[in-house]
């Protein structure tokens, strides 16, 4: 930990390939600077990411970092975290990698509890895969594969963190640098797993939830009489469809992580022995 790193201090030399104007380049921002407020530095933080089009962020950030598999960068964040409990785990996602593929993993990773950070960038869409209806989809919103919408209602993934037993919710506008980093900065200093659903726009393929729809829509909690440690009133905004929230949602301060609950405090990582002999053959075996 450090009080001397700066938010730029994760910035890798690696120039992103999004599309002008993508939302992932300030959501990107905000989980960087809530790092570096946090008082982490490079050295002790790794990002993991999936499939779409937030794969590569950790390219883009100078951590330790593992590009997953499609809708599998969650158990892949707590193992790492597992093994070495010293490291601040950071997972990024999408839509589509969160609450499709993926979404079996999201659900036992909230109920696990285990203490890591969850950014979803939120598009409503698949960007990467050029504009299909993502999980997060307007019922009505036409696609080339979906020309009369998808006919079904979206997945709510604040409802399905709150049913899983999350201990953290809120939700960011990567538009709103200040306050989405504010936010994600909450979720990092959470005991357990925070989990923060960002609007991400998608100016490429989504022209209907776009950065002048999420700002003429969203309000914020800050703004509002709302206690985020009242779980019927986070139930309350949860459900209510018609209004884009932004801010902690809900957060149990009595959370206590799972690997805190289960003794897991030594680096696992490290063996002291070196690596048993011929592993490295065995590690071939699999290119």
């Amino acid at each position: 930990m450090s009080s001397d790193v700066r938010f730029t201090d994760f910035k890798s030399d690696k120039q992103p390939t999004w599309c002008p104007g993508c939302g992932d380049f300030g959501t990107m921002n905000g989980m960087m600077k809530a790092l570096a407020e946090t008082g982490n530095d490079p050295d002790n933080t790794f990002v993991v990411a999936g499939i779409g089009c937030s794969g590569k962020i950790g390219t883009y950030m100078h951590s330790y970092a593992l590009h997953g598999v499609h809708g599998r960068a969650l158990p892949v964040g707590i193992g790492v975290k597992l093994a070495n409990p010293n490291l601040e785990v950071m997972v990024a996602g999408g839509d589509g990698d969160g609450y499709s593929i993926g979404a079996g993993h999201f659900v036992h990773a909230v109920r696990r509890n285990v203490d890591m950070s969850y950014v979803v960038m939120d598009n409503r869409i698949y960007g990467l895969t050029k504009g299909q209806a993502s999980p997060t989809s307007r019922q009505d919103f036409e696609t080339s594969t979906t020309p009369e919408g998808p006919q079904m209602p979206p997945v709510n993934p604040l409802a399905l963190a709150l049913a899983s037993g999350a201990t953290f919710i809120a939700q960011s506008f990567s538009s709103d640098a200040q306050r989405h980093a504010e936010i994600i900065q909450k979720a990092v200093e959470h005991d357990g797993f925070g989990f923060v659903n960002t609007y991400s726009p998608c100016v490429t393929f989504n022209d209907v939830d776009t950065y002048d729809y999420f700002r003429d829509s969203i309000v914020d909690l800050s703004e509002e009489d709302h206690d985020p440690h009242d779980r019927e009133a986070a139930k309350e905004k949860i459900l209510e469809g018609d209004k884009e929230y932004m801010g902690v949602i809900y957060q149990d301060d009595d959370s206590v992580p799972w690997e805190k609950r289960e003794g897991i405090e030594g680096d696992m990582s490290d063996i002291p022995d070196g690596a048993p002999e011929d592993a490295m053959d065995l590690v071939r075996e699999f290119y």
